[in-house]
């Protein structure tokens, strides 16, 4: 089994900074991708920042500028700094990885439980 596991949420003002983390535990012989997620009341979830093992980034639009995704190899884990975060912001932020329990088994794609974070003044 593998989980991930997120923290970091919480309640700040309009143009103030959060940082989310993500640790993956479990039987891991490797980790391709790492992504953040978001889902916000009513909508779709939504692709925000993804990373690959080498260190490659995308981001969504709406947060190119503000938010920086970035992750430690030997940890099994991934951050999100999101800095001048807007009311817009708000939202559940899920995890999600590409893992690989052996070198004889294929990708499995895992989400964590998510966390919420609240812009709001």
């Amino acid at each position: 089994q593998v989980q991930l596991v997120e923290s970091g949420g919480g309640l700040v003002q309009p143009g103030e900074s959060l940082r989310l983390s993500c640790a993956a535990s479990g039987s891991i012989f490797s980790i391709r991708r790492m992504s953040w997620y978001h889902q916000a009341p009513g909508k779709q979830r939504e692709l925000v920042a993804t990373i690959t093992s080498g260190g490659d980034t995308n981001y969504a639009d709406s947060v190119k500028g503000r938010f920086t995704i970035s992750r430690v190899n030997a940890k099994n884990t991934v951050y999100l700094q999101m800095n001048s975060l807007k009311p817009e912001d708000t939202a559940v932020y899920y995890c999600n990885a590409d893992v690989r329990r052996s070198d004889r088994l294929r990708y499995l794609e895992v989400w964590g439980q998510g966390t919420l974070v609240t812009v709001s003044s």
